[in-house]
């Protein structure tokens, strides 16, 4: 089967949110790209200055733990002393242009693909609660607007009663 027939959700579900940044670990990314986790680590050591933090990070042991608790697929990382990393989009851009192999750079393409779809989702996801806030608000202030009128109404509709006239009376006036 050739490496581009890889299917988009199984690089979606490669990407975790952690430190409010959408990253792959190192194994997976590793694994999509046909090498060694030890092999693409070495690569980005080999390259640290094109690896900036905003591109990968390394876990701490909380955020390791975390990820081998919700992710089954990580679980050979519960057993290694070492902390693995975790690549943003770009970061695993640059990995795919340090290993500079014609799979990495194939399956480079497919992981942008993966970080795009899920952006289109999450903007879709956050337009479609903010309409659903926004109905919410608008029935609220609909029954609050609703009230005001019927007050209004009755205070313009309120049926005129004869008053006493205010102010002092000599009792020549009747």
């Amino acid at each position: 089967m050739p490496h581009s027939l890889i299917p988009l959700e199984r690089i979606e579900r490669r990407i975790l949110l952690i430190r409010g940044h959408k990253v792959i670990i190192d194994a997976d990314l590793a694994e999509l790209y046909g090498v060694q986790t030890k092999v693409l680590n070495q690569a980005v050591k080999r390259n640290k200055d094109r690896f900036p933090p905003d591109f990968m990070f390394q876990l701490t042991k909380q955020e390791k733990h975390e990820v081998v608790t919700i992710c089954d697929h990580l679980q050979q990382l519960k057993f290694s002393p070492a902390l693995p990393y975790a690549f943003t989009e770009h970061g695993a851009i640059m990995a795919a242009s340090v290993l500079n192999s014609p799979r990495a750079i194939e399956m480079s393409v497919q992981i942008v693909r993966a970080y795009v779809k899920l952006r289109e989702y999450l903007a879709t996801h956050k337009v479609v609660k903010d309409i659903a806030l926004l109905k919410q608000v608008v029935a609220i202030h609909g029954t609050d607007i609703e009230e005001i009128k019927q007050l209004l109404r009755q205070l313009i509709e309120a049926p005129e009663t004869p008053r006493r006239q205010i102010g002092f009376r000599t009792g020549k006036e009747e």
